[in-house]
């Protein structure tokens, strides 16, 4: 199926690939697609309901029909469009969605029972019998879902992500992305140019256009040599955009060349994070199909795509192709084919005034009305005044108009408006900020047209960048007017498809407005219309303004479906590059990891964060034995501990003290510069949310620090507080957990280890307990902070985390000197409930700052977050669940955390439940089991006895209810 023609190929290197198991050859600079159709492979897939035989429709990444799997194993890749396979040698390629084979699929009797199987059937066939659904329509639908196959096999393959920053983004390198980058190139300004072909020019490169005197694919190609010798701009060809985002920021979907993939090491794909000043959408327009009966044949194509076959690749869709329009597309389709020496059968024109000069057949104010041909084309019908007319034809090429690609414009909620001169939806104005459409995503649909646009939209955007715009001369072209006649659907009896995959058709939304699905998202949803891989790109509008005709309505009432990104797939593991072999959760490693991994140290999940459970040393054989030996060296000499872990918000703004006075129990504006309050945080219904420490850094400066699980809670928490509930207050706040490398020092020997190390000495008087300040550690900058979660006397001391790793290093060094050394999680934990200290494990979300007895720090002075919703009567009332510290004094020493506690001569039942624990270690310095945990009027009950009950493991130990604070009650130690 070759034709002649240079194209933008190369004949002379041939590329050998497979499909369903036979081998073929290509070119090089094919598409997995233009070398099937090569081939005369005209059947590509099967449609996913139906199994209808299907052939290629697009030319692009709105391909519905030509999925495929490539490769095998463990790199096998389910629902590839082969539009946008690149061909290389050993590509091995399957059919998919059939069985045994594509020829020949079984599941094609599905079509005979079509009448039975219409919009809607799935909801009323599977309600009854009841019991059916468990054991006979779900395994059945099950294994009939999808459409490809993963192998199950763990893939070895390489995926990067990668994030730029620049002053523009252009969307698109057609005439329109390449005019508007080489304006705001010129003006020096930071470019990023993203297209997803593998090369630049868009539509020049399937068209026989000439711009500024030379064909458009080489004005094309000096324009992209222009804008890749300069260093502030960045070109990305086989990228495309798949989202846009908050704040200019933009996903993007790199593919690597076959080439490059192959080589060892390298990644097959790479997602970009691109935040941008400003963006100029030129991403184009898609080109829509008309549904008639048997429209979905092998070998009916839109005139596009053919136009793109022919003139790119050098390749026919058959021997003889006929062309139906609404537009002058069509006519431009047909001299094309006639130009590259392919046999029109006909040009039909539904519009009654259409002329033509060409010698072709010619119908106009005809429409294709039916086709024929099983697994491919072999004629249409064509209904004219007098009558219906038969032509043999192997192709056919299809114009309905087109459809601006408004679909990034819509990802932040906007809604494309409707332009009845073009009968297509264009972009909504500044429905994403600092975004500007131009060229034909915008409506413009001839050549000249969009360079204009592309100049006019840069130049807008400099100016409002403050950047002097440089003169660039717009080159000339075609500038035709744009004449259409709308046709969605040519009537008829049989069935007319919209949307290919999901076979759905023009029928299948009139049942649906019928039975009352008259919301095009309802529509949507009831006849699955658009909810295939190609999201509707090919069907969407002419569904809806079918949808529009049986209804009643205007197009623009009925509106369109909500698009959403991605707007083309995107496989999971680009999103997670660098996460495969891991879970789905991401892993954050803290500075000391690497050092607290060489040491032996177990890694637990803390969070998203891994932190070290205990240090081992030689002969240590069991973790309680590491566990109770880092306890003894807090206690008695001291200890380093990473806690780089613990949220770090900094606060800034006139109004920053107001603000944290609000969202904390406790007045932090009468914290004075250099100190440190604790604060107990509750959510709106009153219960806590997160504690932690502040210190006040500056007058009008504030470093926030939350537990490790809930930092991300209290970000947002803090962010909804300023923009919903104090928008009037002027502060700024941001995370900077990951900027700082913290570090506890603590025991009686903390202040003589961090004498050794900081340039300045520190003493009681100048750093007393709750203090903070800068210190100098080795000529780094650096913060220390008197506080403890140990009960011992202990600091903080903060570096910028590049120097992290290091400072733990020295920190351990000079510790094991003292005698001391690092302490991990597990010590931690024995430490703070040997202090009485809570965590998330108390603040679980149902407990109260009365609860935890800290009612007191609830301000009477001023209003705050869940104050009042704290006052209830019943989260005040004596009864409740409080605080308290438990001991086994029975012959069972066991206690359990999540364990209930009972009286001791009632029944273990829930009637009875009188409450729970929660926190349970061995502590070496009291030499017993201790926990903390909620008892029903617990603060009245310190020295009686209660039974604990764990059901799970059969334990039971009668235990005395002691103060939560055991170690140190008085304070001595933390302040001396």
């Amino acid at each position: 199926m070759r034709v002649a023609g240079e194209g933008l190929i190369n004949r002379r290197r041939r590329v050998e690939f497979s499909f369903d198991g036979r081998s073929y050859q290509g070119v090089e600079g094919d598409t997995l697609a233009s070398a099937l159709l090569a081939n005369d492979i005209r059947l590509i897939g099967r449609s996913f309901k139906y199994h209808r035989p299907r052939g290629l429709l697009t030319a692009g990444s709105e391909e519905p029909n030509g999925l495929v799997t490539t490769g095998r194993g463990a790199g096998q890749e389910p629902n590839m469009r082969a539009t946008m396979v690149e061909l290389f040698d050993g590509l091995q390629a399957r059919s998919q969605n059939n069985w045994p084979s594509l020829d020949f699929d079984l599941m094609s009797v599905n079509d005979l029972a079509a009448p039975f199987l219409g919009a809607g059937f799935y909801y009323k066939t599977f309600m009854w019998p009841p019991k059916f659904w468990e054991k006979v329509y779900e395994p059945v639908i099950r294994r009939a879902a999808g459409l490809g196959a993963l192998s199950m096999e763990a893939n070895a393959d390489k995926y990067e992500k990668a994030w730029a920053h620049c002053d523009l983004l252009v969307i698109g390198a057609g005439p329109a992305g390449l005019m508007a980058a080489l304006t705001a190139a010129r003006a020096g300004v930071d470019v990023v140019l993203a297209e997803e072909d593998v090369r630049t020019g868009g539509r020049l490169n399937a068209e026989t256009f000439e711009v500024d005197g030379v064909p458009g694919r080489v004005w094309a190609e000096e324009v992209t040599r222009e804008l890749a010798a300069m260093e502030n701009v960045r070109l990305l060809t086989r990228t495309t955009v798949t989202g846009a985002y908050d704040h200019g920021t933009y996903g993007a979907l790199e593919r690597l060349s076959p080439a490059e993939a192959a080589k060892k090491g390298a990644p097959r794909e790479c997602f970009w994070r691109i935040v941008a000043k400003r963006a100029v959408l030129a991403a184009g327009a898609l080109e829509r199909p008309i549904a008639f009966q048997n429209n979905d044949r092998p070998g009916i194509m839109n005139a596009s795509a053919v136009r793109a076959y022919v003139n790119r690749w050098c390749v026919s869709p058959g021997q003889s192709v006929a062309v139906f329009g609404n537009n002058d597309d069509a006519h431009r389709t047909a001299a094309d084919l006639l130009e590259a020496g392919v046999h029109v059968s006909a040009l039909v024109d539904a519009r009654h005034d259409a002329v033509s000069d060409l010698d072709v057949p010619f119908y106009a104010g005809a429409q294709v009305c039916n086709s024929e041909g099983r697994r491919g084309l072999e004629a249409i019908s064509i209904a004219r005044a007098s009558g219906i007319e038969k032509v043999k034809a192997e192709g056919l090429a299809v114009s309905g108009g087109w459809n601006p690609t408004v679909h990034l414009t819509c990802h932040m909620n906007g809604r494309p408006v409707w332009n009845s001169e073009i009968a297509a939806f264009v972009p909504q104005a500044g429905a994403v900020p600092g975004l500007v459409t131009a060229g034909a995503c915008e409506g413009v649909f001839s050549t000249r047209g969009c360079l204009e646009a592309g100049v006019r939209v840069a130049s807008a955007v400099l100016e409002d960048l403050g950047v002097k715009v440089p003169k660039v001369d717009v080159p000339g072209a075609e500038d035709s007017a744009y004449d259409i006649s709308p046709l969605w659907a040519v009537p008829g009896k049989g069935r007319a498809w919209l949307d290919f995959q999901n076979d759905v058709t023009v029928k299948d939304v009139k049942q649906a407005a019928t039975e009352n699905f008259r919301s095009v998202e309802h529509m949507k949803r009831y006849t699955t219309q658009g909810m295939a891989t190609d999201q509707g790109k090919n069907s969407n509008v002419a569904a809806l303004a079918v949808l529009a005709d049986v209804t009643g309505r205007g197009i623009p009432e009925t509106g369109t479906t909500t698009f959403r990104p991605p707007y083309v797939p995107v496989s999971i593991a680009a999103l997670g590059a660098g996460g495969q072999g891991k879970g789905f959760a991401p892993q954050r490693f803290t500075t000391s990891h690497a050092a607290s991994v060489e040491r032996g140290a177990p890694m637990i999940e803390a969070g998203l964060w891994y932190r070290p459970s205990y240090f081992p040393q030689k002969g240590e054989r069991t973790w309680r034995q590491s566990c109770d030996r880092e306890v003894g060296m807090v206690r008695e000499h001291v200890g380093v501990s990473d806690v780089s872990t613990l949220g770090k918000i900094d606060i800034q703004g006139p109004d920053a003290g107001a603000f944290l006075d609000f969202v904390y129990t406790n007045l932090f504006s009468t914290l004075k510069v250099g100190r440190v309050r604790y604060g107990l945080m509750l959510r709106e219904d009153g219960h806590v949310m997160d504690d932690g420490t502040t210190a006040r850094l500056g007058e009008n400066h504030y470093l926030m620090t939350t537990t490790t699980a809930a930092a991300g809670e209290v970000m947002r928490h803090l962010e909804f507080v300023q923009q919903c509930l104090r928008p009037e207050m002027d502060v700024r706040f941001v995370s900077v957990t990951e900027q700082w490398a913290q570090f506890a020092v603590a025991g009686p020997k903390s202040r003589e280890l961090l004498n050794g190390l900081l340039d300045a000495a520190i003493d009681d008087e100048a750093w007393p307990f709750m203090s903070c300040g800068e210190v100098s550690v080795g000529g780094v900058k650096g913060r220390l902070f008197r506080i403890s979660f140990s009960g011992e006397h202990a600091y903080e001391v903060a570096v910028p985390a590049r120097y992290g790793a290091s400072l733990f290093s020295e920190l351990v060094t000079r510790a094991e000197a003292l005698e001391g050394g690092p302490y991990g999680m597990e010590a931690l934990n024995v430490l703070r409930i040997e202090k009485g200290f809570i965590t998330h494990a108390e603040i679980h979300g149902r407990t109260t700052a009365f609860d935890i007895g800290m009612a007191r720090m609830v301000s009477q002075k001023k209003d705050c977050i869940g104050k009042t919703m704290a006052a209830r009567d019943g989260l005040m009332d004596e009864t409740r669940e409080q605080l308290v510290g438990l001991k086994p004094v029975g012959a069972v020493k066991q206690l359990v955390a999540g364990a209930h506690l009972f009286n001791e001569g009632d029944e273990a039942v829930r009637t009875k439940d009188q409450g729970y624990i929660t926190s349970v270690a061995f502590s070496p310095t009291f030499g017993h089991v201790m926990a903390l945990g909620f008892l029903k009027n617990g603060r009245a009950r310190v020295g009686d006895r209660i039974r604990m009950v764990e059901h799970l493991k059969g334990v039971q130990t009668v235990c005395e209810v002691i103060d939560p604070v055991q170690f140190d009650p008085e304070g001595g130690r933390v302040r001396g």
